[in-house]
């Protein structure tokens, strides 16, 4: 094995490298670090953190950006808290529903917020990243306007009403957060669609080469859509979660949470350029963006170096991705080379 061999070994697995570097840091920074509660409360934020990123590498596979699902985490918890205190008043009337209900109305907020993004990108030809700057601000003011800035406070429904147990979505089972099983189960479908269907071999191949696919027969347009609408969908889950977990709902919720999902999806290894990603990496980078949010809080680390040290790690992450898909090149070339 050459150097090249090597270094291209310790570039792939990188992201389990620093996580096992992050956790051993930590754990010797803070007392705290490595208890059970701490890990429980990193394991709820990864969750989150881990749903938006799985949305987020379906989009960046594409060669596009979705900066909108921070504010649709605000939207859709803002939305489902509106309808389990206030109800749906048409006519005169006000209706109250149970909480599958809600939580379907919630995710539909999401899905149709990614289809009009889906549709401004595709049908108008918008840049992705103008798109979803837009949808950015819209969503974030659709969910002030829900209760014009005010929280809605103690989510726990009324018996009476039929709807009770939002919070549910914000426990434990067994010891086991909620939030993580939803997580799990959403990765395991997102990762087999990625890989072992045509629609997923369509999205990567539209990542690589738009025009080549669009030849080939893909039907780029739609499958844009409906990687937005999913990535749409992904964000209003993680509304509702959060929002079960805080029983209550504020609709800035979710603020600049689009960076923590682009940060765990390209630390995972996806490409900014598209055509390359994995959900197994994102969930790991899902883990470290986690475990260096509350590792900083444990150790005292003030918000605004938080900032600039998450700011600095999507750089990194970057520059390392573009430094690995620069040896690979050269590596094919070299081999090509040899085999002359």
């Amino acid at each position: 094995m050459n150097k090249n061999d090597v270094i291209m070994t310790i570039l792939k697995g990188r992201t389990l490298i620093v996580l096992t570097l992050l956790v051993i840091f930590f754990s010797c920074a803070s007392e705290s670090f490595f208890t059970s509660q701490s890990l429980l409360l990193i394991a709820k934020h990864v969750a989150l953190y881990g749903i938006l990123g799985i949305g987020m590498t379906y989009v960046l596979v594409t060669g596009g950006i979705d900066l909108s699902v921070g504010s649709v985490v605000g939207l859709s918890g803002m939305i489902a808290g509106l309808l389990i205190n206030h109800g749906f008043t048409m006519f005169g009337y006000t209706f109250y529903f149970s909480i599958p209900v809600i939580v379907l109305i919630a995710i539909f907020i999401g899905v149709i917020v990614g289809l009009i993004n889906g549709i401004i990108i595709t049908k108008f030809a918008v840049a992705p990243f103008i798109a979803t700057l837009g949808m950015m601000y819209v969503a974030r003011g659709a969910a002030n306007l829900t209760s014009n800035g005010a929280t809605f406070p103690n989510l726990v429904g009324k018996e009476a009403l039929g709807n009770t147990g939002f919070e549910i979505f914000g426990r434990d089972i067994a010891g086991f957060p909620v939030a993580v099983m939803i997580l799990i189960i959403i990765a395991i479908i997102a990762a087999v669609i990625l890989r072992k269907t045509p629609f997923g071999w369509h999205i990567l191949a539209i990542g690589g080469n738009e025009r080549a696919a669009k030849l080939s027969g893909v039907h780029v347009d739609n499958d844009k859509i409906l990687v937005y609408m999913f990535s749409g969908a992904c964000a209003a889950i993680v509304g509702i979660i959060a929002t079960s977990q805080l029983v209550a709902s504020h609709p800035m919720t979710g603020n600049t949470w689009e960076m923590n999902a682009i940060a765990a999806a390209v630390l995972g290894g996806t490409s900014l350029m598209g055509g390359v990603g994995t959900i197994v990496g994102t969930v790991i980078g899902a883990f470290i963006i986690g475990v260096i949010s509350d590792g900083m809080v444990m150790c005292g680390v003030s918000e605004f170096w938080q900032m600039i040290i998450k700011g600095l790690v999507i750089v990194l992450a970057v520059i390392i991705d573009q430094y690995q898909r620069s040896l690979q090149a050269r590596m094919a070339l070299q081999a090509r080379n040899e085999n002359k």
